[in-house]
């Protein structure tokens, strides 16, 4: 491949997260009250910003809270997990390594608050290999637009068409692939139902990043 910079997705992609994310969206739920939660609930908002989801939590179940409040508890539920627990994904720091070893250059991109991706990188012990990490703080319009992904690209230098974008979630492989990144999707078990149509979407697809670094 062609490739001269990647943009990585953190959740799902860098770390093994997302499971943690769907524990946290039901925890919080059931501890304001709602007793059933529905098991889709973390699938609508997996796709959103974090002041997008904090509203929607608020909307949809009639909470009697403020978006701030929603958007703290959430992260204070959530911490200990990336601050702590949150193990990298099997063959990063490998893959890291072809990268320097060829001098592509890498940064990320993600939806996770700030502060959380920051130190699951830092404890992990990678974070100084980044470029930069870009958040919603940043770019406020999420992973359905595609300026988080065009201004990693102009921090990285490099031309949309030779920049690669490792993704695990449909929503952004399809934002990535139709502003002209070429894209790469990666097996994640809380986002297989969708393998089928990011197989479709993405110009390739690996079970791990194992597979990543062996092609580049």
């Amino acid at each position: 491949m062609n490739i001269k910079g990647i943009i990585f997705d953190l959740d799902g992609t860098l770390i093994d997260s997302m499971e943690v994310w769907s524990r946290t969206d039901m925890a919080f739920l059931k501890e304001c009250g709602v007793k059933d939660p529905p098991p889709d609930v973390s699938d609508e908002v997996k796709k959103m910003t974090v002041d997008d989801s904090a509203m929607y939590f608020i909307n949809r179940f009639g909470l009697k809270l403020s978006k701030e409040y929603v958007i703290d508890r959430i992260e204070e539920l959530v911490r200990i997990q990336y601050e702590e627990k949150i193990p990298l994904k099997p063959y990063v720091p490998q893959l890291l390594d072809r990268l320097d070893e060829k001098g592509i250059p890498y940064g990320v991109a993600t939806a996770t608050y700030k502060r959380l991706a920051e130190a699951v990188l830092k404890r992990c012990g990678i974070y100084e290999r980044f470029r930069f990490v870009l958040t919603d703080e940043e770019y406020p319009l999420g992973k359905t637009c595609p300026d988080i992904f065009l201004g990693a690209a102009a921090r990285l230098g490099t031309e949309i068409s030779e920049t690669l974008v490792v993704e695990d979630s449909l929503h952004c492989c399809e934002t990535a692939k139709k502003a002209g990144f070429i894209v790469c999707g990666v097996y994640d078990s809380v986002s297989a139902c969708d393998r089928a149509q990011i197989e479709k979407i993405a110009d390739h697809y690996f079970e791990s990043l194992a597979e990543l670094c062996v092609l580049l």
